[in-house]
């Protein structure tokens, strides 16, 4: 789930409304046309930068795989996810709520609330995120005898970079809701990857030990060094863009609008972390680090997901708004298939490849495979009801999508709980693809009761609102 589609999510009806009504009197002053290509250039450098992002994140974790070993390198991705996972958690949906609200302070010419929503959320996430990286220097400090002592230094040096984590998601929320494609998902696809390697063979080079805590030091400067730059970056552009001047807050309202943004996020982060965070629970680090490679390297498969849903959602709202049900319904078909073909295709070339990709990372990592063709077989599930939350959420239906995750989120931690202790990292594979076919089989369920609309990959037809074939 997006980032952008999370913060759409949170809105009830009227609101989409008001959202939708909005939209149309910016299009009506910059003209239609202008409008769509502004929308398909920001899906198309998002689209770009994310791909990027993963052959950079492929070929920077093999690189550490190989300098550090398996249970090193598990230990360190172990950390590294837990720490992303509670860093953008921490923003408590603040970060998303801006896209929600700064295109509209915009229209409405409300510049003074832009100031002030932009001033609160930099320093909410940076309040929060200490907090609770404070509670976990407490923790630490009580049951720290009860952990492994090779995690303890990663987890310490991971606490101090929570901070960093939290305000450079806030930014890059304020660089998106003011469409700055490239500085707001550069720093972190991008930037951020490239100089933990750089940072990782710099000190290995100086003589530090090829280990997790080297890592995770590496990781505490490049994050430091890119949130820093993206901050002073985006500031200058919202000083020039918005000037000085007062600052309006309301924070109560904008709270009610970030918190629901939080659930569903957080179900959505949570559900897609859970498995690795579950295996640094159960298996030792060696397993861990394989598990991890083995998903990472099947993930260039759900990029065609990301493609499909960053294409249709704007074309959602727009039938949707428009009442458009027929065409809803045959659009959304369409989109489906063009989910599912797809990833069939490219999840059969990785497979096809998959034995020498995961030997890449070291010869103790090809045990991974059988975890590739489990977890393919997950997404693949998924992929028969192709953008169907994007769907949900485009047409209000933003409260059940919330329900649907929280289910989902349980099977998954249900199923993982169950399967590693008994089947190791396949159990931890088992558990996720479950978890995927039961949010495609409750998401199919939902869009043909809420919507009248048959959401599958090898339906014959769409249903329209009015139950009639199309």
């Amino acid at each position: 789930m997006t980032v952008v589609q999370a913060s759409e999510a949170d809105l009830p009806e009227k609101s989409i409304r008001r959202t939708f009504a909005l939209a149309s009197r910016l299009r009506a002053r910059l003209g239609a046309k202008d409008a769509n290509g502004a929308a398909s250039r920001m899906a198309l450098i998002a689209f770009v930068i994310r791909v990027i992002s993963a052959a950079i994140a492929f070929v920077s974790q093999i690189i550490m795989a190989r300098m550090m070993g398996e249970h090193e390198y598990g230990i360190f991705v172990f950390v590294w996810v837990l720490v992303i996972l509670v860093g953008n958690l921490s923003c408590l949906g603040f970060h998303s709520a801006q896209i929600r609200f700064l295109p509209e302070f915009v229209t409405n010419n409300d510049i003074d609330q832009v100031r002030g929503l932009t001033t609160t959320a930099r320093i909410f996430a940076l309040v929060s995120s200490s907090t609770v990286a404070l509670l976990g220097y407490f923790a630490l400090s009580l049951f720290g005898e009860t952990i492994e002592s090779y995690y303890l230094i990663p987890l310490t040096i991971g606490l101090f970079i929570l901070p960093m984590i939290a305000l450079g998601d806030t930014m890059e929320g304020t660089a998106r809701a003011n469409s700055w494609a490239l500085i707001a998902l550069s720093p972190t696809y991008i930037i951020r990857p490239l100089l933990i390697l750089v940072f990782m063979i710099g000190f290995v080079h100086f003589g530090e030990p090829k280990t997790a805590v080297t890592a995770m030091t590496a990781g505490l400067a490049a994050t430091y060094l890119t949130t820093v730059v993206q901050f002073f970056n985006i500031d200058h552009r919202l000083r020039k863009t918005f000037e000085t001047g007062p600052r309006r807050v309301e924070f109560g309202a904008w709270v009610r609008v970030a918190l629901p943004i939080f659930l569903i996020e957080g179900f959505g982060f949570l559900l897609t972390n859970s498995d690795t965070v579950v295996t640094g629970l159960f298996l030792p680090p060696g397993e861990v680090g394989i598990y991890f490679a083995a998903s990472k390297t099947i993930a260039f498969v759900q990029f065609v997901m990301f493609s499909v849903k960053a294409a249709s959602g704007p074309q959602f709202s727009a039938l949707y708004a428009a009442e458009d049900r027929s065409g809803l319904a045959r659009f959304a078909l369409s989109s489906t298939r063009w989910t599912f073909w797809p990833v069939l295709a490219v999840g059969l070339t990785a497979l096809l490849f998959g034995k020498f990709l995961l030997s890449m990372f070291g010869s103790g990592f090809v045990s991974g495979f059988d975890v590739m063709v489990i977890l393919f077989l997950g997404v693949l599930g998924r992929s028969l009801v192709g953008p169907a939350e994007s769907l949900l959420t485009m047409a209000g239906e933003q409260i059940l999508c919330v329900k649907l995750y929280a289910v989902a989120l349980a099977a998954n931690i249900i199923l993982n709980l169950l399967l590693v202790p008994m089947l190791g990292i396949e159990g931890a594979a088992l558990a996720a693809a479950g978890a995927m076919w039961i949010e495609a089989i409750m998401l199919h369920l939902a869009v043909r009761n809420r919507l009248s609309i048959t959401l599958f990959a090898f339906a014959r037809h769409p249903v329209a609102a009015d139950g009639s074939k199309e």
